[in-house]
């Protein structure tokens, strides 16, 4: 891990966080939102604007390092859903970021 570059500002993280305006998965408004890689470090996900969302604790611990789809699925949370709006969310802040 010590190889990988991680680029996330602190700038970017409150962006994320009020562009989601909760966690990113389950909708849950709250202050204490955690840094989640939407591709786990451990399949060689970094903390990037493309790649971080907020996350609850419950979310976080429960999604861990499983591919994110499968794991909305298992969780019966909307899919489709999260996926459109990381894909705009992450298109509007980087072309911002740039």
């Amino acid at each position: 891990m010590a190889r990988v570059t991680h680029d996330l500002t602190d700038a970017q993280w409150d962006a994320l966080k009020a562009s989601w305006g909760g966690c990113a998965y389950c909708g849950s408004p709250g202050t204490s939102l955690q840094k989640d890689c939407v591709q786990a470090l451990s399949r060689g996900g970094r903390y990037t604007l493309g790649n971080v969302v907020p996350a609850c604790g419950s979310c976080n611990a429960s999604k861990c390092n499983i591919e994110v789809t499968s794991w909305l699925r298992r969780k019966k949370l909307d899919e489709r859903l999260f996926l459109v709006r990381h894909y705009e969310i992450s298109t509007e802040l980087t072309t911002r970021f740039a």
